[in-house]
């Protein structure tokens, strides 16, 4: 354990003193706050108040608020967990497996090392997220979370980080210089909101489209996390009426469908348990493997 928890430490501050490195992490983060603060938060709140005439003036700016920094919580869970293996990617790419083999570190302490520091990495940077986003929202005047809301989004965002992180480290095992890194990171930067519905709702796209992006996980953790975080906004904008918040929900992707088949919140927690199984076990192999 002391291996591990020296790795973990390792590869942390290799992370945080790469500031770039830290600021392209929370890239599509900000791309996501500057779109709306330029024009997409307008779209929204002028179609909310269409729909919603009677509802106070202040509770639509609200739910579009809470909506979006849902969003971008999900997308920091990974795009952060991804950012975090850069550490891999260099460590292969100078030569650095030489020098760790011929150490008494155990192949399976560097692997988790690996592991456990894109996951802690990808936990810390969406809580700084999430708790700027409530003070935006308290200096909005809007209400922030209970203890109750905060502790499923907790829960949300830590199964989504480790989940994620999983997944990146099954993909960085493809590449073999940080250039091939820094490329896949855009892309995955530029598409992660499409997928996770946080650039437009994913009720204004054509529904073979909507079970499309339903079915990945990207979309399921973020309605996992929308939820709780737009609980109270949703029901102060809707009045309470069941019909309009379910249509808000639809639409917002606060809640989901493939088909007929409902998209439970139990159901994305058994999907996105089962990604980080599965490719924990993927990438922790491949990792193995690289590590000669």
């Amino acid at each position: 354990m002391r291996s591990i928890a020296i790795l973990t430490g390792r590869n942390l501050r290799l992370f945080f003193r790469d500031r770039a490195g830290v600021f392209f992490s929370l890239l599509s983060a900000l791309i996501l706050i500057a779109l709306y603060a330029l024009f997409l938060g307008n779209l929204q709140v002028d179609n909310l108040t269409e729909r919603f005439p009677n509802a106070e003036s202040s509770d639509i700016p609200w739910f579009v608020n809470a909506w979006v920094f849902a969003g971008i919580t999900m997308i920091t869970t990974l795009t952060t967990a991804l950012a975090a293996l850069t550490v891999f990617v260099d460590d292969r790419a100078s030569g650095r497996f030489s020098d760790f083999l011929v150490s008494p570190v155990r192949r399976v302490e560097l692997i988790l090392g690996y592991l456990l520091s894109s996951f802690v990495i990808s936990l810390t940077m969406t809580l700084v997220i999430l708790v700027v986003g409530q003070v935006y929202l308290f200096t909005q005047g809007s209400s922030v979370m209970t203890a109750s809301e905060a502790g499923e989004v907790l829960a949300s965002v830590a199964l989504s980080s480790v989940a994620f992180a999983a997944m990146s480290s099954f993909v960085v095992t493809f590449l073999r210089s940080s250039g091939a890194f820094a490329a896949l990171s855009t892309v995955v930067g530029t598409i992660i909101g499409f997928l996770a519905g946080a650039y437009i709702p994913v009720g204004t796209l054509p529904d073979g489209i909507v079970n499309g992006i339903n079915a990945l996980p990207f979309a399921q953790a973020a309605m996992l996390i929308r939820g709780p975080m737009t609980a109270q906004a949703l029901e102060a904008l809707a009045g309470g009426e069941g019909p309009a918040m379910d249509a808000v929900k639809a639409f917002y992707g606060i809640s989901a469908h493939v088909g007929d088949v409902e998209i439970t919140p139990w159901l994305a927690v058994a999907v996105l348990v089962v990604v980080f199984v599965v490719f924990a076990a993927l990438g922790a192999r491949a990792l193995a493997h690289r590590i000669r």
